[in-house]
């Protein structure tokens, strides 16, 4: 087996080269922490929908001089707002500056984000700290370093096999983590919470305010978010619509990001979703394609870290996507994990500290994800009514019932005002 040659024994190994491995590289460098990222597809592609970058990831991100680079390629949202699936208006809460917050609420292509970090990422630390086409297969250690043990596929350069030697390693390879697999052989299979869900996106006119999250209905008989994640995509100045369609079903799918989707699946339950101001059913039937995942989580680990290995973002901590929180908590443990290692010149003793502050809070996040996230206000507004259409909100929820259940997981997750202030 060959052993890598670039870098040095002290060098932080990142296991996974997407949003949390980018952002954690950023975050490492601007510390002082030498550190290489190894990703496992063999090339970068431009794939993915859309995504929300919360107030607290925003800040970092901006710390890293990046919030410009973001904001010119993305949609700084005014509100995010809530209607029952018969279009009847039920909440609205102004979101990022529009907050009265110091940072922005981001929507964004996926893509978009991976770009800007990428490139910084090249730029700051060189072509030659990242490495695509590098699939983790185990990772052993011993009192002085690490040792990741790395294949290529088979129509790659280089040898099939080689390792590569650090002080510490951080997994970010995401929710099908090998790191968090060979940590814990015994744990159970991801759980499937009783939703599935299927995303696309859409070039469609601008609604509303032109930069609002519209959460519609619930998972009994339809949930649909949406929200623009790019401007003015044609002569017609569209946006790009990001959308994720979810019912109740006992569809546990495979779990793959990746995986296509059906429109004949899933469109039946929207076809009279047809409000003045958005033709749901219309929006999309005009997807060009369509991805299915279910909606999964895993219960919290007792621990992430084991000698000089830890776990970091989806990996550590998968969350039902629901509240549009796992990147934003991922960018959150790695501004957690480099202010560790400014703190102390012990690499394995950063571990642990990072794991002190991260692992009780997003613990109580995974678990409020499932009971309680934001789109919580559709739920109680669904059971109080049956379903049905209401004569006047008052009569089925009080305002400040519902200004408590989005200010209680907005401060829970970390981006109130309280917890920003």
């Amino acid at each position: 087996m060959a052993r890598g040659l670039r870098g040095g024994s002290d060098d932080v190994i990142v296991v996974g080269g997407g949003i949390g491995g980018l952002t954690l590289a950023l975050c490492l460098d601007r510390v002082g922490v030498p550190v290489r990222v190894y990703e496992a597809v063999p090339k970068v592609t431009q794939v993915g929908v859309g995504i929300t970058l919360l107030p607290h990831a925003t800040r970092v991100l901006a710390d890293l001089g990046l919030l410009d680079q973001l904001v010119a390629r993305g949609v700084p949202m005014v509100d995010s707002v809530f209607y029952n699936r018969f279009g009847q208006f039920v909440y609205r809460e102004p979101t990022g500056t529009h907050a009265g917050l110091a940072w922005p609420q981001l929507a964004m292509h996926r893509a978009d984000v991976y770009d800007v970090l990428l490139a910084a990422v090249r730029e700051r630390l060189g072509d030659d700290r990242i490495t695509f086409d590098a699939r983790l297969v185990r990772v052993d250690q011993d009192d002085r370093s690490v040792h990741a043990h790395f294949e290529r596929a088979a129509n790659g350069n280089g040898p099939l096999t080689f390792t590569e030697t650090g002080s510490v390693l951080i997994g970010c390879d995401g929710i099908h983590s090998t790191l968090r697999k060979q940590l814990n052989p015994q744990e159970p299979p991801l759980i499937y919470q009783g939703f599935n869900m299927w995303r696309g996106v859409t070039p469609w006119q601008p609604f509303l305010s032109g930069a609002s999250m519209l959460r519609v209905g619930w998972y009994s008989s339809g949930k649909l978010t949406i929200y623009p994640c790019r401007n003015n995509v044609d002569a017609e100045g569209r946006q790009l619509m990001n959308w994720i369609a979810a019912i109740e079903s006992d569809r546990n799918i495979q779990r793959d990001w990746g995986r296509p989707g059906r429109l004949e699946d899933f469109i039946e339950t929207f076809e009279e979703w047809t409000f003045d101001f958005l033709d749901v059913p219309a929006v999309l039937r005009a997807a060009d394609s369509v991805l299915e995942f279910p909606m999964v989580d895993q219960d919290p680990l007792p621990q992430w870290t084991s000698g000089r290995v830890t776990l970091l973002g989806d990996a550590a901590h998968p969350l039902v996507p629901r509240g549009s929180n796992g990147a934003g908590q991922a960018i959150v443990d790695c501004q957690a994990l480099a202010s560790a290692f400014a703190a102390t010149r012990e690499h394995v003793d950063a571990l642990h500290r990072y794991e002190e502050e991260r692992r009780p809070k997003t613990s109580q996040i995974v678990y409020r994800n499932r009971a309680n996230p934001p789109d919580a206000i559709l739920r109680e507004v669904c059971l109080r009514t049956g379903d049905e259409r209401f004569d006047r909100l008052s009569d089925v929820i009080d305002q400040s019932e519902l200004d408590q259940l989005s200010e209680g997981y907005r401060h829970l997750t970390g981006y109130s005002q309280r917890a920003l202030s």
